[in-house]
């Protein structure tokens, strides 16, 4: 159900409930949040910007490490804040870089999303302000969650 718009202009409340003064305030931060990311190695900044389930936003932004593997991205910076601060009922995230294409969470997030549920939204965006939204599932299908893990 991926729907494309111009920025600013998001015509109803998304089916999990994000208002449209909600999206663009996360539209917003996931752009403010890029211009503060840590990336001298791949000059790859991204932003995100997390919605949680009282209406709280939390922005992050990737950080990246000589030693490769122990950079983090956006993404998880968002939702380690969140967490951190004792959230960790979310509605929506949004995310931004400078592809020409839409900016889409890597595997790795897409799996610590999940963690936190798969009915939420993510507005991955473009440079220019357009965007689609797609549920987690729909990102992330036949997931591996918290439920796989409980004992009868």
């Amino acid at each position: 159900m991926a729907q494309k718009q111009q920025r600013g202009s998001p015509q109803d409340t998304h089916p999990t409930g994000v208002r449209p003064d909600q999206i663009q305030l996360l539209l917003d931060a996931c752009r403010e949040a890029k211009r503060f990311a840590y990336c001298p190695y791949s000059n790859f900044p991204v932003g995100a910007a997390l919605l949680t389930s009282d209406g709280k936003i939390f922005s992050g932004c990737n950080v990246e490490n000589a030693s490769y593997p122990l950079g983090v991205c956006a993404e998880r910076t968002a939702i380690q804040k969140a967490v951190s601060e004792g959230y960790n009922k979310f509605r929506a995230m949004a995310v931004a870089s400078n592809m020409q294409d839409y900016a889409m969470p890597c595997g790795a997030c897409r799996q610590v999303l999940r963690e936190f549920g798969k009915q939420w939204d993510l507005y991955m965006t473009k440079p220019d302000g357009t965007y689609i939204v797609k549920t987690l599932e729909e990102l992330l299908p036949h997931s591996f969650g918290p439920e796989a893990l409980k004992t009868p």
